[in-house]
């Protein structure tokens, strides 16, 4: 049987990331978690998969000097044995641009050993693409 994480760890996780508490995001963060961020890397070059704690700590680093969090809203919360799903409504300013994004984000989490080995982010990439570059995208 998975082991089983709880409501609060899952909580404790997002506070410490919107405090900006990257010590304490990374206590959570397994060795060997397996990341990935689905969204277009050549408009997010943090985006794609990354492999262990100190290539996800560097991505948390790039989002944060490019990337200004104003507001990170848990919307919804699911925890089930080991895994997590968290719907968030953000806020961030463009750093380069003063740009203001505002988008939904949908994380997937599993849980080994009380920390996240698996993390898998989704966004609407569209909007937010549109909304860093400041302009529509013509299909």
């Amino acid at each position: 049987m998975a082991e089983s994480v709880s409501h609060a760890a899952v909580h404790e996780l997002y506070d410490a990331y919107e405090r900006r508490d990257f010590e304490r995001v990374a206590a959570q963060i397994h060795d060997d978690i397996n990341w990935v961020i689905y969204a277009p890397v050549s408009v997010f070059p943090f985006a794609g998969p990354r492999r262990g704690r100190k290539d996800v700590m560097e991505v948390m680093a790039r989002i944060a000097e490019s990337y200004a969090l104003l507001r990170y809203k848990r919307e919804i919360v699911i925890v089930e044995d080991d895994r997590a799903a968290v719907m968030s409504d953000v806020s961030f300013k463009q750093r380069a641009t003063e740009r203001m994004l505002r988008f939904r984000i949908a994380n997937f989490l599993r849980f080994q050993d009380g920390r996240i080995i698996e993390f898998r982010e989704f966004i609407n990439s569209f909007d937010v693409a549109e909304q860093v570059l400041g302009h529509e995208l013509r299909t």
